[in-house]
């Protein structure tokens, strides 16, 4: 008896949790229907709301790189000021710039020291010996410096090029002068001299000269100073069997194969 108890109470606990399930179902399907419907009618109402196709994934990723490299060029971050205009280097920056870290790992190219500026009047033609000497391009530059450093920047530099310019084209205006002047330094860069070559010393050619050599560093050589190699360094012992200084050696081989041909049988 207590069994059929339990097993009809089951039962019904069963049938109640079913009729409570399908309403809830059915509450389900009847909101997705609104939703259907609401997406519908705001479709109709916004017909261009889907239709803008969506950019791939490559053209974002130009877009970013072209805005960093614009922002790097100006040296702001995104969203600062300056950042919507690119600086462009001129050609006479560029010059400046190449002089400026030539023979400097540690130079950022925004500041030249003398010995660089001197260099740069010496390779782009600036000095020509007449009317720009090497005295007055270390004048000017110390005329444009402060007082307090030792390089010049782009703006000092081009100040200094303006003086040499008015005493290098004296028959010209400032302006003519002064392009050119930039004209022979645009595009240039610092000339490279060759490899310095080694200058023969007394000391040196002593101890490399092998005819002056004494003992056993002498029977390492021959007559024209190349090594002997092993032959030079160890006693080799001789198994021909020839006695030393025997002027004949291998006369008795030549003698015992000698050819037999034209002798009388």
């Amino acid at each position: 008896m207590g069994t059929a108890e339990s097993t009809k109470r089951k039962e019904k606990l069963a049938n109640q949790d079913t009729a409570q399930r399908e309403p809830n179902s059915c509450t389900n399907m009847a909101d997705q229907k609104d939703n259907i419907d609401d997406f519908k009618v705001q479709t109709a109402k916004h017909p261009n709301m889907t239709s803008a196709p969506l950019r791939p994934h490559s053209e974002h990723s130009k877009d970013r790189a072209s805005k960093r490299l614009s922002t790097e060029s100006n040296g702001t971050s995104d969203g600062g000021v300056g950042s919507s205009t690119p600086v462009e280097i001129t050609a006479l920056e560029e010059s400046f710039r190449r002089f400026a870290i030539h023979g400097d790992t540690r130079a950022t190219g925004k500041e030249m020291h003398g010995k660089n500026w001197s260099k740069l009047c010496k390779d782009c033609g600036v000095i020509d010996g007449k009317n720009i000497t090497l005295t007055d391009v270390d004048i000017v530059f110390s005329k444009v410096k402060k007082k307090s450093c030792r390089t010049i920047t782009f703006d000092e530099f081009k100040a200094a090029l303006g003086e040499l310019a008015r005493k290098k084209y004296k028959d010209k205006t400032g302006e003519e002068a002064e392009a050119e002047v930039f004209q022979l330094i645009e595009g240039k860069s610092p000339v490279i001299s060759g490899v310095t070559k080694a200058v023969a010393s007394p000391t040196v050619s002593r101890l490399t000269d092998t005819t002056k050599f004494t003992g056993s560093h002498k029977e390492r050589f021959d007559e024209t100073g190349r090594g002997k190699g092993k032959a030079g360094r160890v006693d080799i012992v001789d198994t021909s069997g020839y006695v030393s200084g025997y002027k004949h050696q291998g006369s008795y081989e030549k003698k015992v194969t000698k050819p037999t041909a034209g002798r009388p049988v």
